[in-house]
């Protein structure tokens, strides 16, 4: 699957011109909150967050977006058994700092459902404090598929900020862009995606092996519809669960239709926010216009490799 996202989109994308990038309808600052996120250990996480929402504020972000399963990091056995449901009082501790801060947030939670299922959960949350779209993780990767069950839905939605698309991590792999693709059909200028991105604990800055993994899939979708792709990942070393040893190491990303806006350190100590005032792109195309815009890019619907 990997090869027929590559093959389809990374020569025609490139080749597009510049003048097919209408001009931005102005900027929103967002805060990439880079967590340290301990396995095992919600109340602390959640005050982490906090701690990160009320910097992102006084930064004058308009939103902040932060890692993936904040609450018990991501795979961490005890979520099998103390997950929590949404809303609920994982939730509710980001609603309350939203509503204090006066600004959207974007995080990452383990979901419990009604039907007593885990879920690998995003929600974005307004200004007031309400939960306007929860998502739950599509391309879950076959060692968290004990954790978490398969979502759904997806879901595009209407803010002051313009059109916001949320998704997690691995949706965002090349074998999971129909995601993102369907995410801009649906009219998203903006699409945010908590994570979890982890390597070996042996891999350094030298040896970055995120261009390919993350920038260059960001980069199709941003290339090809004009969105903006932001995802913020947590740091630490991950303790518990089948990635035992690895370590997250931050490196979180913004990358629009003209390349990488922001970048956070790449560093398994990387506890930071990033703030990156990014551009809203004017998205005029809608329905069959997309189809055709893709085509003068040179994307091809009819080929396989």
């Amino acid at each position: 699957m990997a090869a027929l996202f590559s093959f389809r989109k990374s020569v025609p994308v490139a080749a597009a011109p510049p003048q097919e990038v209408p001009a931005p309808l102005g900027t929103i600052r967002v805060g990439m909150g880079q967590l340290l996120v301990e396995g095992g250990e919600p109340a602390r996480n959640l005050a982490r967050a906090v701690e990160q929402i009320a910097q992102a504020a006084a930064q004058k972000c308009d939103l902040v977006l932060l890692p993936e399963t904040l609450d018990f990091a991501w795979t961490h056995p005890s979520a099998l058994y103390e997950a929590q449901p949404i809303p609920g009082p994982f939730s509710d501790v980001l609603c309350q700092a939203a509503a204090e801060h006066g600004l959207y947030v974007c995080a990452g939670l383990t979901e419990r459902a009604p039907d007593g299922r885990n879920y690998n959960a995003a929600i974005l949350i307004d200004p007031q404090g309400q939960i306007i779209v929860k998502y739950h993780k599509i391309n879950l990767l076959a060692v968290e598929q004990p954790f978490y069950a398969v979502g759904q839905t997806l879901n595009v939605v209407d803010t002051p900020l313009g059109k916001i698309g949320v998704n997690v991590c691995a949706d965002n792999y090349l074998d999971g862009l129909p995601i993102g693709h369907t995410l801009a059909r649906m009219g998203a200028e903006f699409i945010i995606a908590p994570a979890s991105w982890t390597v070996d604990y042996s891999i350094t800055e030298e040896n970055d092996p995120y261009q390919e993994k993350w920038v260059k899939p960001f980069s199709i979708l941003a290339k090809l519809y004009n969105v903006v792709v932001v995802s913020t990942t947590s740091v630490g070393y991950i303790v518990g669960g089948p990635y035992e040893g690895k370590k997250s190491v931050g490196c979180s990303l913004a990358v629009d239709a003209h390349g990488v806006q922001a970048q956070g350190t790449f560093n398994e100590f990387a506890g930071e926010l990033v703030v990156a005032d990014l551009n809203r792109p004017h998205r005029p195309e809608r329905g069959t216009d997309i189809g055709l815009m893709l085509q003068r890019k040179g994307y091809r619907f009819d080929q396989l490799p």
